[in-house]
């Protein structure tokens, strides 16, 4: 027994050594990975089936609701004397969309100009439908992740260190339009820039990404993914920012604060310079009377 145990052994060991060996065990482990990954992960071919039944899904709620404006195929519209109805939405990508549907400012309620923010009349679901048929025209910015956005697995130091980078980035590149205290403003020619304290972590996020409006577009090549968080961890840092000024006048700085010293300083100078007058002239007339009296 042991002997043929033995010659047993000494075949698998020559077969093991063998030219064909190394093939087959490599063979074998190509087929037993590609195994494994199969039934884990999802198919591709699932993937891009959902993908194109959103995508079909998208289109009918927008030729019922974006059409009108943008085309039936997303290529856009012009009026007969050539003005703008409504821009081609090919390459502007899932992430425009969900910004724009999101924040209510699409389908818009009247042409200005600027699209005004109002209470958003579809679902999270019918939001993606759209942004997947939008996205299919041409290649465009996708949605981003929570993890691109949130700030909640950061430890305090990491986010005292992110408010840091974020605030120079703001300082830099945003504070023109949305006020150093992310209040907002006017812009010229009617428009303004939107108050950001209130506004959620992932349409700030979006915004830079796309550029909606009169905003500048920042791409991932001009503002990283990891210093657009930078910067949304700033905008939080500031929402729990105490005002150490007193009365903050809106925080708009200059403007209402020029407004108030002209205004109200200057007013009370002039009512001040009015009472003094006023109280010098009846002074000299009681003078002059018993004057005119004693004489």
């Amino acid at each position: 027994m042991v002997r043929l145990l033995n010659r047993s052994v000494g075949r698998l060991s020559r077969h093991r050594r063998g030219p064909l060996a190394g093939l087959v065990l490599l063979l074998l482990g190509l087929a037993l990975s590609g195994g494994l990954y199969a039934a884990v992960s999802p198919s591709s071919a699932e993937t891009a089936q959902d993908q194109a039944a959103m995508a079909a899904k998208g289109r009918q709620l927008f030729l019922v609701s974006c059409a009108f404006c943008h085309g039936q195929n997303g290529e856009g519209l012009t009026s007969r004397d050539g003005k703008l109805i409504g821009p081609s939405l090919a390459g502007v990508g899932a992430a425009s969309v969900d910004f724009q549907v999101g924040t209510g400012r699409m389908p818009m309620v009247q042409p200005g100009v600027q699209v005004q923010k109002k209470k958003n009349i579809f679902s999270q679901t019918e939001i993606d439908e759209l942004a997947a048929y939008v996205a299919s025209l041409a290649p465009g910015p996708a949605i981003p992740s929570k993890a691109d956005y949130s700030t909640d697995g950061m430890t305090d130091a990491e986010k005292q260190e992110a408010i840091v980078r974020g605030g120079q980035i703001f300082l830099t590149n945003c504070t023109a339009c949305h006020n150093f205290t992310g209040e907002g403003g006017a812009m010229p020619r009617g428009g303004y820039a939107p108050k950001l304290l209130d506004t959620n972590p992932k349409y700030i996020y979006e915004a830079m990404l796309t550029g909606p409006q009169s905003m500048d577009s920042f791409s991932n090549g001009n503002i990283s993914p990891e210093e657009k968080k930078d910067v949304i961890a700033y905008i939080e840092s500031m929402r729990k920012q105490p005002g150490y000024g007193g009365f903050g006048l809106g925080n708009l700085g200059p403007v209402s604060e020029g407004l108030f010293a002209w205004i109200v300083g200057l007013g009370v100078l002039v009512g001040f310079a009015v009472w003094i007058a006023a109280h010098t002239t009846r002074t000299s007339k009681s003078k002059l009377t018993k004057k005119g009296t004693a004489q």
